[in-house]
């Protein structure tokens, strides 16, 4: 359902505040909106005139949120082993205060990894985006890859899958896959939605196959790809779009909980 914002003189027009955006050229954007491809908070809107409020309003294209707000910062680190995840760590040891120095913006890290863990890590100034992508509730699924002590059996794979019982309650994994084996170690891939503290390792040594090395390869739908250990690098527009998407669409579940 297509609809005319009300006639307002203020605000920006829709096409302007796409193209700043980095959607498209404003001639690309003025098209997307005649097509009916772009919403304003909810709404599909169609009317080249429109205007919008780029502090308050939610605009999508073709279903994807874009980012209006140009104090937001979004980071994707490849954490290396022996930092801690900490901006600023009270003992001394390496933190994560060395891979922002090239942004003004002071971030934070979404989540943890423990020292020896390497892997995707989100550094942000969104709150409200971190506590999506950091609380368990929100159902936002991590990808480990794990090298365990031992060979895994098909039978273990299982009983990842159907749980075990670790000291602080029973864990599941979303899903278990067997990426490699030998008669000494294995590659276990883990996809889980918890946030307990070293859950990957506590579940593979409950299974018998303590972890050798450990790396998270994916958080949501952002993926560490090919950036090396140490390096940080900003999302990409469409990555800062599936992340705001799943913010969105988190926030209504969110409001329902709270009443």
């Amino acid at each position: 359902m297509s609809s005319i914002l009300p006639e307002r003189t203020d605000g920006v027009r829709l096409q302007k505040v796409l193209a700043n955006a980095g959607v498209a050229s404003r001639r690309v954007c003025e098209q997307y909106i005649v097509d009916g491809r772009v919403r304003v908070n909810g709404t599909v809107v169609t009317e080249l005139g429109s205007r919008i409020d780029p502090a308050v309003d939610l605009v999508d294209v073709d279903g994807t949120a874009i980012q209006l707000d140009a104090t937001k910062r979004y980071v994707v680190l490849n954490k290396p082993t022996g930092v801690v995840s900490s901006m600023n760590d009270e003992h001394g040891r390496p933190d994560l205060r060395r891979f922002t120095k090239d942004w003004p913006e002071r971030l934070y890290n979404v989540g943890r990894l423990d020292a020896e863990t390497s892997g995707l890590l989100v550094l942000t100034n969104d709150g409200d985006l971190a506590h999506v992508l950091a609380h368990p509730s929100f159902g936002v699924t991590k990808v480990y890859i794990a090298k365990v002590d031992g060979r895994v059996t098909p039978q273990t794979i299982a009983t990842l899958t159907r749980g075990v019982d670790l000291e602080d309650g029973p864990i599941a994994a979303d899903k278990a896959r067997l990426l490699d084996a030998s008669s000494d170690t294995s590659l276990v891939e883990l996809t889980l939605h918890s946030g307990r503290n070293r859950i990957v390792r506590r579940m593979m040594a409950a299974v018998g196959h303590p972890v050798i090395e450990l790396v998270r390869r994916q958080f949501g739908p952002l993926h560490l790809g090919t950036l090396p250990a140490g390096r940080a690098r900003e999302l990409t527009t469409m990555e800062r779009g599936a992340l705001l998407t799943l913010a969105r669409q988190a926030a209504p579940s969110a409001d329902a909980d709270a009443t």
